[in-house]
């Protein structure tokens, strides 16, 4: 299921960084495609709000594995304030 199109969020667009992570593991973006707008919404927005770099590469490691252990949503996040 490769494909360069994937879902967004309510309120933000996938970033580039996360879409390659994402398109690069089948498993992962099934799983992706299979929460709700709202949820990618929160993934999105936790990325996009690390500070530094190395954060936020962090992040985007643990989305793709995040989602592959059955997790939803972040965890430990408020939530994002964009929607």
């Amino acid at each position: 299921m490769h494909t360069d199109t994937i879902s967004a969020g309510v309120v933000h667009d996938v970033p580039e960084d996360l879409r390659q992570v994402l398109v690069g593991d089948e498993a992962a973006l099934a799983l992706w495609e299979d929460i709700t707008p709202i949820a990618r919404n929160e993934w999105i927005c936790w990325v996009e709000d690390a500070k530094k770099l190395e954060t936020r590469h962090r992040r985007i490691a643990r989305v793709r594995t995040d989602l592959k252990a059955g997790k939803r949503r972040p965890c430990c996040w408020p939530g994002c304030a964009h929607r």
